[in-house]
């Protein structure tokens, strides 16, 4: 079968020095069937950021308070032509479906497996492609996600003199480590009351050592790109690690980063700071180990 048509040849397509994509090259795409009466709903292991529709055949959106489910159909009765949906999620991955109409779709609920999932074969689908997203620089956002749980899992204290602890609650910063032009901060909140601890925010600011009452112009608020275990709650006697992510940044002479930890309808709040001088001294990343 002559895939390119029977009157193709070498060259009728392109000027110069062009060849053809080979099919080792391509992305092989997974099927999907679609109907105009019943809404095929696509679960992804992370937030979508991006969908793209092959032609008006088909209609999608996100599904209302589920960023990482994408709900797809039919936007006539019936369609003959095949059309395609491409999709790419925060973690970097790029997904591609060959789209069909069908009375009937054998599947309407499709889950597509994170390939961190525990599994077999790792699980990662065969056509989702990693991305480069900008905000991570040069660094693949499957490898961040990588070295966020290989530092949980191994969760070692390499920092044993910044934290804070007050009424029953301690807030500890356990390590710092850097690879690739990411910094990662690794968190831990121990609650040793009965009561649980909601958590309402956790900021970092960049603020000058000798300002005691700070304003908004005096700081500088750094934004973690990445976070891993993020906890909203913390149940009494119980503890919580998190791991977050930042663009590589170091702190200026006479100043420092706070790290702020606001509880929710309480006053159980929780703060420490870091020196420029723990920033430099991040430990450098050279093995993972996830499992």
């Amino acid at each position: 079968m002559n895939v390119y048509g029977a009157n193709y040849t070498d060259g009728d397509k392109f000027d110069g020095l062009t060849r053809k994509v080979g099919f080792d090259r391509m992305i092989p795409p997974h099927a999907l069937e679609v109907c105009y009466n019943k809404t095929t709903h696509i679960i992804f292991p992370a937030e979508i950021t991006y969908v793209d529709l092959g032609n008006e055949n088909l209609v999608a959106g996100l599904a209302d308070g589920a960023k990482n489910v994408l709900r797809v159909k039919s936007a006539f009765k019936s369609f003959k032509q095949e059309t395609n949906l491409s999709v790419i999620t925060e973690d970097g991955s790029y997904y591609t479906f060959n789209v069909k109409f069908a009375k009937e779709p054998l599947l309407l609920s499709i889950e597509m497996t994170d390939f961190l999932h525990d599994g077999e074969a790792v699980n990662r689908p065969n056509n989702a492609q990693e991305i480069y997203l900008e905000k991570l620089g040069q660094e693949s956002p499957m490898l961040v996600k990588l070295i966020m749980q290989s530092i949980y899992k191994q969760n070692k204290r390499e920092i044993k003199h910044i934290g804070s602890k007050r009424f029953g609650v301690q807030f500890l910063l356990k390590s710092i480590y850097t690879n690739n032009g990411l910094l990662y901060f690794h968190t831990e909140l121990k609650n040793t009351s009965n009561i649980a601890f909601d958590i309402d925010f956790v900021s970092f600011k960049i603020v000058d050592k000798k300002v005691m009452k700070r304003t908004a112009i005096q700081e500088q608020i750094v934004f973690p790109l990445r976070a891993y275990n993020y906890a909203t709650l913390v149940a009494g006697n119980k503890d919580e690690r998190t791991m977050f992510t930042f663009d590589k940044f170091t702190i200026p002479a006479g100043k420092v980063l706070v790290v702020e930890l606001n509880e929710k309808s309480g006053g159980r709040h929780q703060s420490f700071t870091v020196e420029s001088e723990d920033i430099v001294r991040a430990k450098v990343i050279n093995e993972l180990k996830v499992k």
